[in-house]
């Protein structure tokens, strides 16, 4: 992964029921199983730096990701360099798979999708996602931030 611009879901695994606060946004009730959060990174350093970020526990919470980030373990992410903002479409995109659900409100308080967060009980693949997210599948990748 480089620091190109791009488009990124972050896979992350909890492995027990817990209540985490989530800033000023509220309670989040997590349940073992997968999350899957959706964002950008058209800042300074782009993928590269934004996931590295997300993939650290020792920083200063800041996005609502941050606060489920401390409690559960991130497995990989799937990203796409496309200079298109895919974020919001992709969302919408995951909502739609079976099996997903939203968590309404969270990571998305700039725009008006229900969410940016998904839960799902079983692991979810980019084979799946890539049958209904826009984009250009070909381009994306599933690796871990080195």
């Amino acid at each position: 992964m480089d620091s190109s611009p791009g488009t990124y879901a972050l896979l992350l695994r909890c492995d027990q029921d817990m209540s985490v606060q989530i800033g000023r946004w509220g309670r989040l009730v997590t349940r073992p199983g997968y999350y899957v959060y959706v964002g950008s990174a058209f800042g300074p350093g782009g993928l590269r730096a934004r996931v590295l970020r997300h993939w650290r526990r020792d920083k200063t919470p800041h996005w609502h990701i941050d606060y489920l980030r401390a409690i559960t373990t991130p497995v990989l992410v799937w990203y796409s360099r496309d200079a298109r903002r895919l974020e919001h479409r992709w969302a919408q995109a995951l909502a739609q798979l079976p099996g997903m659900r939203p968590v309404q409100g969270f990571g998305c308080s700039d725009c008006r999708c229900a969410a940016h967060l998904f839960f799902a009980a079983k692991r979810p693949t980019l084979a799946t996602f890539a049958r209904v997210a826009p984009g250009d599948p070909a381009a994306w990748r599933g690796t871990t931030p080195d």
